[in-house]
């Protein structure tokens, strides 16, 4: 099977079998019966790709349910260090973290189910990066927890002092003032 556990009930790698010979590779970057098979029925409605520099830290973002989100994430060019933070109010790892290495190169993907905080930092000069989404955007129900937070000691591989961040996620709550409707 293509899916490695994680440790986080539900948070998944992907490891899709690649194809290569002379003229390059192919691979099925998402199969919905693959994934199906492996008990993920998330039905994906939004595609999302940005394109950042190296030190570009995004996150750590989620939606709120309704409109909560499940993610398949991958890099098309470079390479982050992804991280997800769980946030499932009654959870064995909530407030806990989880990160992975995904490039271009090793193909990973990482499938992000509700109730997770998500965020990357681009540690190659450039990186394209793309998920999708199992419903849409919604400002309304966006929700984040500040990235450098001690209280989660996450290390990015950088120093976060030096660190791209947006003016938004520089000034997110600490993980000790979560808002989250998420529970198991």
């Amino acid at each position: 099977m293509p899916f490695v556990e994680t440790g986080f009930a539900g948070l998944l790698i992907f490891e899709p079998k690649v194809f290569e010979d002379s003229r390059g590779y192919f691979f099925e970057s998402f199969n919905k019966n693959t994934f199906k098979d492996a008990g993920i029925h998330s039905e994906f409605v939004q595609d999302n790709e940005s394109k950042s520099q190296r030190g570009v830290l995004r996150g750590l973002h989620y939606q709120l349910n309704p409109m909560a989100q499940a993610k398949l994430v991958r890099v098309v060019e470079g390479e982050v260090l992804d991280v997800v933070v769980d946030i499932r109010k009654g959870s064995t790892t909530f407030g806990k973290h989880f990160a992975v290495a995904l490039s271009a190169e090793n193909k990973k993907q990482l499938y992000i189910p509700h109730g997770f905080a998500h965020g990357f930092v681009v540690l190659s000069d450039t990186c394209i990066f793309q998920y999708k989404c199992d419903n849409f955007y919604s400002k309304e129900h966006e929700g984040g927890v500040l990235f450098s937070d001690p209280d989660l000691g996450i290390d990015w591989g950088i120093d976060v002092d030096t660190a791209i961040v947006s003016d938004k996620d520089k000034v997110q709550p600490a993980f000790k003032n979560l808002v989250s409707n998420f529970e198991i």
